[in-house]
């Protein structure tokens, strides 16, 4: 029997959340799905992270991914916009682990680096390479779905190399390796 196993990427955010799944067949990727979620009708921000956990619930059950990779907040100077990001971040994390999906973290560089050779390339230059890599007949107007591919891809050329990124199989694993972030 064939080894199989699906990615889903997801490219955290508030106004669009992107993501993208990936099967893998023995050592050959195949393009499933990309999408966004767009949450700019929504106002309240707490709405927001319902919609972004529920609709992670939903892609979840629907597509049964064996592994997420997700993409880590960067720094920027505007610290509410990085912490709404974490927050959309760890809600879509915390739908994984609900379904004891393993959860790995890519920094952005890192995964721009995976797909084009270089971790300082623009959108543009990742979806054409995603485009190239999986056949893709046309991209989507946002690149936002584009990213959360690019992680899974991500995660698939870096499977065995567990350098740079933090993995999780569940809660117990995330406590595990967080102790200092756990109030006692």
């Amino acid at each position: 029997m064939a080894n199989e196993r699906i990615i889903l990427g997801i490219d955290p955010g508030t106004t669009i959340m992107g993501f993208g799944l990936i099967k893998v067949v023995n050592k050959n990727m195949q393009f499933l799905q990309l999408n966004e979620l767009i949450l700019n009708k929504y106002d309240d921000h707490y709405m927001k992270l319902k919609v972004i956990f529920e609709r992670t619930i939903e892609l979840i059950d629907t597509h049964h991914p064996d592994e997420i990779a997700i993409e880590a907040p960067f720094f920027g100077k505007n610290v509410q916009s990085m912490l709404k990001l974490g927050r959309a971040q760890g809600v879509a994390m915390a739908a994984g682990l609900s379904r004891q999906i393993p959860i790995t973290e890519y920094e952005p560089k890192k995964i721009k680096m995976a797909i084009t050779g270089n971790g300082s390339a623009s959108k543009e230059q990742v979806a054409k390479m995603l485009q190239q890599l999986l056949g893709l007949k046309e991209l989507p107007k946002n690149l936002d779905s584009t990213d959360g591919l690019a992680a899974a891809v991500c995660h698939f050329f870096n499977s065995g190399k567990v350098v740079g990124a933090k993995s999780y199989s569940g809660w117990d694993a995330f406590v595990k390796q967080n102790d200092d972030r756990v109030k006692k």
